[in-house]
């Protein structure tokens, strides 16, 4: 845990697995037949000791095996445990390999401090890293480290009831009478979406309690007993927390309602950016008579467009390009029933159709061969596709960033398209034995008059066209590009962000790439934050009125450290990649009004957001705005893990809210837990 002006600013959890080291530690030391408290004098008696890597547990494990057949003793394999221990934390874990950047004072707490091999390790790691530097780390055990947790947990449980809270606490001595039974089988599993958790039941009974189970229609699988009450858990969803599906469809409304509150415009753009834009009809009139064999060639070219069918993947920077391409398209008289978009990411999508790829980049490139096998093998039996459009994106729309370098989109995701088209003609070429041809186009959206011609060259054989349509079908294009963000973004925005204003309540923008949108990408992240009563924005949607925009910078123009709202010359000069450079300038967006918190989501291996993540951190963080983050998100979901971050996050921003925005009684975020008890009780 990060602290800043005695505040928690961030945290790390581990989300890679469910291991703790000190579990780990105290398991080996009893492999070896070695008390947990004799430890350290083992360690420490160790003259030599083998170099374990950081990482999995699993793969340490194997190598303290390896080790005993090298002939390493028990107490020197304890020492290179301890020694490796600081790695596992900050390097695998936390992911900070500079740690004097947090400061100078640190706190060792947690009962693995009660081990001092693992103290002296973390110390002198510590220490390590502030070598050749003017400030020294001030290093402090907690004096009750086992117990800090529990210490914490009741000064907050203090804080609460001075703030009004009544406790339900049933005192210690009713805790100490509970007795309880645990179910976990099949009669147990969950069955009301398709992930079907195998969850458990704990029936609690406390000897005295006035509460009873209340005689229900509904009968369980597992009879509970008179005066039992059933706590169940292993629930990925708040649905699985009943049996009955009278209360699930009571619980599922309630969500649904606080969703209905708090709009998710990351969701609202993954639809709109794949809905028809009905744009007018541009193309030629159809010649009177067509004599010559080039005018009949072109005038059934031009007939064939009201019924070709176009597959386009829901992939990549087509989450905020494609309204151009569907208004270029519909201008043409391409049926708009007839652009046919991939299903949206799932893990089912990804398992079916994500075993062609040679190359190992990050998850949004990668999941879109899954995506054109959705297209080839499952859209295209459906409805016989003529076209999978899947075109190479080099540059994009010009934002309203003044005085950007240029509008390069990442060069992995540009040439995507081209590695995903080789994956499917290697052995074979699995679109033409299918009937379908596969155009990946190279374009560059930042360049009309560039645009015309390389979207001419594509399709004039195959739509018959002329320069003159063709260009009016680019302008028509670029002006669904701008319904799409004004109208179908921005203008919901505006409303939205002033209810935030009136109301104080807090608002989180996506700071994310296009595709993040994706709910497949994202982990269905955003739309727990909804649940839990949060708005969501996306970095587009962000109102951009002048009248906004010169209240938010005016300071700053006025010192002389931008020259205009939009300008980020101050904090990132190589402002070339338009996705990198507009995560910054909402980044300012956000560390300038009160009502916004920043939620950072990065793919695993994303080569262009690596080099901002310290830019935008300290950019929000140095106006004392709340910045959160998930990084490395890939094919992996880590739900426990997510969970649990979303929950902490969700208590600092009540926090947040309540230092900063004031307490409005006439406002208030619940929680999902507090949702789920009310259901369930009533």
């Amino acid at each position: 845990m990060m602290l800043k002006n005695g505040a928690v600013k961030d945290f790390k959890i581990n989300t890679q697995c469910s291991a703790g080291n000190g579990y780990f530690l105290h398991s080996t030391a009893e492999t070896f037949n070695i008390d947990l408290k004799e430890y350290a004098d083992k360690a420490f008696s160790a003259k030599v000791m083998p170099c374990f890597g950081y990482g999995c547990a699993v793969f340490m494990q194997t190598d303290i095996v390896n080790f005993q057949r090298q002939g390493w003793q028990a107490e020197e394999i304890l020492a290179g445990l301890a020694d490796v221990l600081p790695k596992n934390i900050w390097l695998y874990v936390a992911q900070i390999p500079n740690i004097p950047k947090l400061g100078t004072k640190f706190i060792l707490q947690g009962g693995t401090q009660r081990n001092l091999a693992a103290v002296k390790a973390q110390v002198d790691f510590i220490r390590s890293r502030f070598a050749g530097l003017e400030e020294e780390p001030e290093i402090t055990v907690h004096k009750f480290c086992g117990e800090s947790g529990a210490i914490g947990a009741a000064l907050e449980s203090i804080r609460l009831w001075q703030n009004g809270k009544q406790t339900s606490f049933i005192g210690f001595k009713a805790v100490k009478d509970i007795t309880f039974v645990t179910h976990r089988n099949e009669n147990t599993r969950c069955h009301f979406c398709k992930n079907l958790c195998l969850r458990s039941f704990i029936d609690v009974t406390i000897p005295g309690s006035n509460k009873k189970s209340e005689p229900s229609e509904f009968k369980s699988k597992i009879q509970l007993g008179q005066d039992a009450q059933r706590l169940i858990v292993s629930n990925s969803c708040e649905r699985g927390l009943v049996e009955d599906e009278k209360q699930m469809l009571v619980i599922q409304a309630d969500v649904t309602q606080v969703k209905s509150q708090n709009p998710n415009l990351a969701e609202l753009a993954s639809k709109a950016a794949f809905w028809p834009y009905k744009p007018p009809l541009v193309a030629d009139s159809p010649a009177r008579f067509s004599f010559l064999a080039k005018q009949k060639k072109r005038q059934t070219l031009m007939n064939r467009r009201k019924n070709i069918k176009i597959g386009i993947p829901r992939v990549l920077n087509l989450y905020s390009c494609n309204p151009f391409f569907s208004g270029y398209f519909e201008s043409l008289g391409v049926n708009p029933k007839n652009l046919i978009y991939s299903d949206y990411t799932s893990e089912q999508l990804y398992k079916e159709g994500n075993k062609r790829g040679s190359v190992d980049p990050c998850f949004p490139s990668k999941v879109s061969l899954a995506h054109i096998h959705n297209l080839l093998f499952v859209k295209n039996l459906k409805t016989p596709l003529d076209i999978i459009f899947f075109p190479m994106i080099a540059t994009l729309p010009n934002s309203e960033l003044e005085g950007a370098i240029g509008h390069c989109a990442c060069p992995t995701v540009t040439t995507t398209p081209e590695s995903v088209k080789s994956g499917f003609t290697n052995e074979s070429d699995l679109f033409k034995d299918n009937g379908v041809r596969f155009l990946n186009t190279y374009v560059s959206l930042d360049d009309p008059g560039r645009l015309k011609d390389q979207m001419y060259k594509e399709f004039k054989s195959i739509f018959g066209l002329s320069h003159a349509e063709n260009n009016r079908a680019v302008e028509e294009g670029y002006k669904a590009l701008d319904v799409f963000l004004e109208r179908k973004l921005r203008d919901p925005a505006r409303q939205l962000l002033k209810q935030l204003e009136e109301e104080q309540r807090v608002g989180i923008v996506l700071l994310g790439r296009p595709y993040h949108n994706d709910p497949g990408l994202n982990h269905g992240i955003l739309e727990e934050f909804q649940k839990r009563g949060y708005p969501i924005f996306t970095q587009y949607s962000l109102p951009t009125n002048p009248e906004i925009l010169d209240k938010l910078f005016a300071e700053d123009i006025a010192s002389g450290r931008i020259a205009h709202p939009t300008d980020i010359s101050d904090v990132w000069q190589v402002s070339y990649s338009e996705n990198s450079s507009h995560k910054i300038w909402v980044a300012k967006y956000v560390a300038r009004h009160p009502n916004l918190v920043g939620l950072d989501l990065s793919s695993f291996k994303c080569g262009h957001d690596a080099p901002i993540y310290t830019v935008v951190e300290e950019i929000l963080e140095n106006s004392g705005t709340p910045y959160f983050s998930f990084k490395d998100l890939d094919e992996n979901k880590p739900t426990g893990s997510i969970k649990l971050r979303i929950e902490t996050i969700d208590y600092f921003l009540r926090r947040y809210r309540e230092d900063t925005l004031g307490n409005n009684k006439a406002y208030k975020v619940a929680s999902a837990e507090e949702i789920d008890s009310e259901l369930v009780a009533g």
